[in-house]
């Protein structure tokens, strides 16, 4: 790698997690992205791609036309698909100790290369294995906020809460992904974790697929 005898270096995870003789048998694994650096805090001088494999959960199949609540009951699909983007951003946000800033763009040239939705706010961010996760069918949004997958049995449901900026619209992390598609083809997520100076990219693409 070229380091000199002098020279002082860290290996860290993708998260600037470093890896230590007592953490090493938990974070390094087959798959994981490690790096290179002077220091944990050490600005990246170029961008670096990381490749995601997951087997898709057997939901994917069985319950592929969950889609249809959407339009059940004669009711307009697309606000319930806006809903769901926009609670990506409600979960985001909901422990800002600021001021909570959510924006929706109906974004109609070509700057993102076709028409498309954005969804913009000031929330915790997510980490690139959370990214990862955010990607993952059938993962809860309130199991996966950590940096692995775990089941729902913990999921307990919050109590009802006047109308105000709080999320419990999507329980199971389905609609997520099944907004996109109902409203476009393609997706990417850019997010920047509020501890960390790297911003991480996640693109999902009904071609790519």
């Amino acid at each position: 790698f070229g380091i000199g005898s002098d020279e002082n270096f860290v290996i860290t995870t993708t998260n600037r997690k470093e890896i230590t003789e007592d953490n090493f048998s938990e974070l390094v694994q087959d798959g994981v992205t490690l790096y290179l650096l002077q220091s944990v805090d050490q600005m990246l001088l170029l961008a670096t791609k990381e490749r995601i494999d997951f087997l898709p959960h057997y939901d994917t199949l069985v319950k592929s036309g969950m889609y249809e609540y959407y339009a059940s009951e004669g009711q307009n699909p697309l606000p319930f698909a806006l809903a769901e983007l926009i609670d990506n951003s409600l979960s985001a946000t909901s422990r800002n100790t600021g001021i909570r800033s959510i924006q929706i763009k109906l974004l109609f040239d070509e700057s993102q290369g076709k028409p498309a939705v954005a969804v913009i706010d000031n929330g915790s961010g997510m980490t690139s294995k959370q990214l990862n996760n955010w990607a993952v069918y059938r993962l809860s949004k309130f199991t996966r906020q950590g940096d692995f997958e775990s089941d729902h049995s913990g999921y307990v449901r919050p109590l009802p809460v006047p109308r105000s900026l709080n999320s419990d619209i999507s329980y199971f992390g389905v609609g997520g992904k099944q907004a996109v598609f109902f409203v476009g083809q393609s997706a990417r997520m850019i997010s920047k974790p509020a501890s960390s100076q790297d911003v991480h990219e996640l693109v999902l693409s009904k071609e790519d697929f």
